[in-house]
Order: structure tokens, then C-alpha cells, then sequence
């Protein structure tokens, strides 16, 4: 069993896979993390943008990890590479390499990478020039369930935390 956290400006307690938002790093479903700290802020700045009274929420699952990958059709990436940075890429442009799996893991395309990756996506620098800026970024992490069906069987609600506002 594995700890996981999302954050959110709501409480989720029935987590659903078509209310996220499409063309993300690795395509449309529930994202999470195993880093909380990773998860609150991602809280904190969704909450932000929503506005000024919108409290931030970090919500907590436990994930039968090791039997929903054994079970589900599962992609991880575990560097920064050639493979990732083209799946993010056509994932982020609509296309729909996440419905090939039903999990997906890896790096976050976060503020840290995503300049590189948008500068590879418009074409401005080379696969090359992308993948030597990313070999020395430190992978975040993330998990995608792409199928409502691993959240149901798989993923269990824990609790709901208000974090404070910064």
C-alpha cells in the first residue's frame, strides 16, 4: 500500500477521471503524488488562482500500488528521456497516448522542466538540446489514472486537510 496526495482546492472523496483537465503532461485522468510537499503546493497555487478566499485542500488516498499495476495496463517513465519528453509532448497536444494505459508514472512537467519542454514542442531547440537541459533536472513525481475503473477497485479515500493560506 502506498500513501498518495492531490492537490486540490476541493475535497475529493469520489475521485472521477473525466473531470480533470485535458492535455496535461500525460493526458486527461486523476493525478497524484507520493510527495506531499509536491501536492501542497500544487494546492496552494490552484487555490490562488481560483482567488482570494478559496482555501487550499490536500487530500490523501491510500493506493493499492503494487496490485493495480500488476492488474492495469501501466506505463512509468523513470528519467527525463527522449520517450517522456515526446509522450508529454503529444499528451499536451491532444493526442491520446495516455488511453494506451490505465496508469501512468513519472516526472512532472513542472515550472523547473516545462520552459524545455515547450521550447522542444514548438520547435525552437532540438530533441537533443531539450534532453541535455533536462539530464540535469531532478524528476518530480506524479501518477495518472487514466481509467475510473483502477480508481474504484484500487484508490481509497483517507482524509482532507485545509492548509493554511500563505
Amino acid at each position: 500500500m502506498m500513501t498518495l496526495f492531490h492537490g486540490s482546492y476541493l475535497e475529493i472523496f469520489y475521485p472521477q477521471i473525466n473531470k480533470g483537465r485535458k492535455n496535461l503532461d500525460f493526458g486527461q485522468g486523476f493525478y497524484l503524488t507520493m510527495i506531499q510537499d509536491q501536492a501542497e503546493r500544487w494546492a496552494q497555487a490552484v487555490a490562488e488562482r481560483k482567488g482570494p478566499k478559496t482555501e487550499a485542500v490536500l487530500n490523501i488516498y491510500i493506493f493499492d500500488y503494487e496490485k493495480a499495476i500488476s492488474e492495469s495496463r501501466y506505463k512509468r517513465f523513470d528519467k527525463y528521456d527522449l520517450e517522456w519528453l515526446n509522450y508529454v509532448v503529444a499528451c499536451r497536444q491532444g493526442l491520446p497516448e495516455w488511453q494506451k494505459y490505465d496508469i501512468i508514472e513519472g516526472g512532472v512537467a513542472n515550472d523547473n522542466v516545462i520552459d524545455t519542454v515547450e521550447d522542444y514542442e514548438t520547435g525552437r531547440i532540438t530533441a537533443e538540446r531539450a534532453l541535455d537541459e533536462l539530464r540535469f533536472k531532478k524528476p518530480n513525481h506524479q501518477i495518472c489514472i487514466t481509467t475510473q475503473s483502477v480508481i474504484d477497485k484500487y484508490l481509497k479515500y483517507q482524509e482532507s486537510l485545509s492548509l493554511p493560506q500563505d
